[in-house]
């Protein structure tokens, strides 16, 4: 054979009237795992029908290991083509173990018995799918994901170079759809071919080797999961605000949605800080409708990307050597000339922060644990213990800033909170550590912070 196993040429695809599929085109090699992401009716499982042969197109044409699937006998395509479907009701209440083995039929004359062949792929395919303690259960006994569970081992005894999966892990719990994915990616190691409809980009990123994004009938981006899955590409499809960032444990592409921000308050707020909190204050002031810009900040970093997500004018330097003397004197004009700063302790080199902050205006300071500040505690107003108070505090700053300058009354808009009062949960007062009511003296006994 040459050319890939699954091929799929300029298919169109309609339900009376109403055009579902316009001249799609998608292929999978053996040793291959394609992924089909896009929003609800984007045409995902009609696709997938097409390619195993139930829907005939109304144009284009769709081969498997070099055979046009609709010209095959319904026996030779199931030896072609096994399918997962994404709805498991099953009519009939055979147990368990008939169910997996009617993955064998293809490979049977109508009157033959099972063999010794067939009876060790259904115990193989039941093993490797974890269902063996429920072999002899009627399929009405066991719940929805067990039989998502089954229906995937049928078609692992169906033994098959092509496999077509419709959202397989929707009716399963983390667990087990982790497991079911990593079970395709081992059948694809194997040689399988292998295209599945996955409603969850996270893990169409993490275990696919390409993706085809749908957005009505028509395929909008095709390619590896980083050029697929960008900000643009999601928010214009799924019609949402999106960051993509690096899954710092998998190194996968991770998408947020994100929420619709305030309307823009026509001030910029400079952030010095690294990390998974540095990362959630970007969010949270761009989300209160804030521009930001942050820096200098390591290459890599997550709030690096998530500053990048949100179009933030972000100062970057080499990771583990430390920022330029030019990186360091763009990120000091960029707080000078910002109506707030903001630092976060224990994310940020000190010195970088002397350096960076010189000639901020307003400071606010997230002490996330830490008691050692950049700056003389008399130029910080406003200390927080998390971020949860950092939007009430970068708006009282402002709102201070406005009312020193003239530039306005030096109130706050309706949602700003200027209370500077301590409470249980977040302190956003202008005294340094150590000042604040029940905050400990000794840095050494210094809580742990939000890291």
């Amino acid at each position: 054979m040459s050319g890939p196993m699954i091929t799929v040429e300029d298919v169109s695809v309609s339900f009376d009237d109403v055009s579902v599929l316009d001249n799609v085109s998608v292929a999978a090699d053996s040793g291959e795992f394609v992924g089909l992401v896009g929003p609800n009716g984007s045409g995902k499982t009609t696709l997938l029908r097409t390619i195993s042969g139930a829907l005939t197109p109304d144009r284009g044409r769709v081969t498997v290991d070099g055979d046009d699937i609709h010209t095959l006998s319904s026996r030779v395509a199931s030896q072609r083509v096994a399918v997962v479907p994404q709805d498991t009701s099953i009519s009939f209440s055979f147990d368990v173990r008939r169910i997996v083995g009617m993955g064998r039929t293809a490979h049977r004359g109508r009157f033959e018995s099972m063999t010794v062949e067939d009876r060790e792929a259904i115990e193989n395919a039941m093993e490797r799918t974890e269902i063996t303690q429920f072999a002899d259960r009627s399929i009405d006994a066991i719940s929805g994901g067990e039989r998502q569970r089954v229906l995937l081992a049928r078609a692992i005894a169906q033994a098959t170079p092509a496999l077509l999966l419709d959202e397989p892990t929707a009716s399963l719990d983390v667990n087990h759809g982790i497991e079911t994915l990593q079970l395709v990616r081992s059948l694809v190691h194997n040689g399988t071919a292998a295209i599945a409809a996955i409603h969850d980009l996270d893990l169409a990123a993490r275990y696919c080797d390409s993706l085809v994004m749908l957005s009505d009938g028509a395929v909008v981006a095709a390619g590896p999961p980083e050029s697929v899955l960008t900000e643009s590409t999601v928010s214009s499809t799924f019609d949402v605000r999106a960051a993509v960032t690096p899954d710092p444990v998998t190194g996968t592409e991770s998408v947020r949605a994100l929420e619709d921000s305030d309307p823009p308050r026509g001030l910029r707020v400079h952030v010095l800080g690294t990390g998974n909190i540095a990362a959630q204050t970007l969010a949270k002031l761009d989300r209160a409708g804030f521009d930001l810009s942050i820096g200098p900040i390591p290459n890599g970093d997550i709030a690096a990307s998530t500053a990048h997500s949100l179009g933030a004018d972000t100062v970057t330097s080499t990771p583990l050597s430390g920022p330029t003397d030019e990186q360091l004197s763009t990120a000091r004009e960029k707080a000078r000339t910002a109506g707030v700063s903001v630092f976060i302790g224990g994310t940020a080199d000190p010195d970088v922060g002397r350096s960076v902050l010189d000639g901020a205006t307003r400071l606010v300071v997230i002490e996330n644990g830490s008691v050692e500040t950049p700056v003389s505690e008399g130029s910080v107003d406003a200390w927080v213990a998390s971020t949860d108070a950092v939007v009430d505090s970068v708006s009282a700053a402002s709102a201070d800033e406005k009312r020193e300058d003239g530039t306005g009354d030096g109130r706050p808009s309706d949602d700003a909170t200027t209370d500077r009062r301590v409470t249980d949960d977040e302190t956003t007062d202008r005294s340094p550590p150590g000042n604040h009511p029940g905050h400990r003296t000794d840095p050494g006994l210094s809580g742990s912070g939000d890291r």
